[in-house]
């Protein structure tokens, strides 16, 4: 059922369409590896995108939102196997970099779909399908005039929500000390998802640090985990 309270078109969005020059074997890597890798949220056609055929075998869907230059999601994507793991982001050269890292790991299980999160949920998710989504170190839009372009809304939660089987996982991270407050009282205000802990998650050592979580730390930033659940 699509959720109702979720807009079919946004005047806000989280993120800004950064251009940004590519290296060349990011662009070796758009030219010889997109093809089969990935795609673009906005030319998918229309309904539920068929990650089995996609893949080419059925496994649990792992969904990861904002790749960014791919150091995290390659990692993480090489050490899970048994998932299908699907990146999604909107800034060029990170896909291209992390279609370079996932070749040189020899990652198979890896899929990138290049556009809008909240889209692609909205209208290419069915719902009760994805086994985890994942949102680490999301744009903090740390002025105040800005926090209404955080992706962590309550519209993106249901959303969210919706779309995860039962039991299936919501992890965020961030190291902004508001961020964090903001999305545990956002996730918690949503029915459809409990708290897996009492306020924070512990940091999962399987998640690899990555710069922006390194620059926090040498900034004087705590980064939070956060972990809910499909009821």
């Amino acid at each position: 059922m699509e959720n109702e309270d979720q807009p079919r078109l946004r005047s806000v969005v989280s993120y800004v369409k950064r251009g940004g020059r590519m290296t060349v074997g990011q662009q070796r890597a758009w030219d010889e590896l997109w093809p089969e890798l990935g795609r673009t949220v906005s030319e998918l056609p229309a309904g539920p995108l068929d990650f089995t055929a996609w893949f080419g075998r059925e496994a649990p869907v792992m969904l990861e939102i904002g790749s960014g230059m791919g150091e995290t999601t390659s990692q993480l994507a090489a050490a899970a196997p048994q998932l299908n793991y699907v990146a999604a982001e909107v800034y060029d050269p990170g896909l291209g970099q992390l279609m370079l890292r996932a070749e040189k790991l020899g990652v198979e299980n890896l899929r990138l779909l290049h556009g809008d999160a909240v889209v692609l949920l909205t209208e290419h998710v069915e719902p009760e399908t994805l086994h985890g989504v994942r949102l680490f170190f999301p744009d903090p839009w740390p002025k105040k005039k800005h926090h209404k372009r955080r992706i962590v809304s309550p519209s993106f939660a249901a959303l969210v929500a919706s779309r995860l089987a039962p039991g299936g996982t919501f992890h965020l991270a961030t190291d902004w000390e508001n961020y964090a407050e903001q999305m545990l009282e956002v996730c918690s205000a949503e029915p459809a998802l409990k708290n897996r802990y009492d306020g924070w998650a512990p940091r999962p050592e399987w998640r690899p640090v990555t710069k922006f979580e390194q620059r926090a730390d040498v900034e004087g930033r705590v980064s939070h985990d956060l972990i809910f659940e499909r009821r």
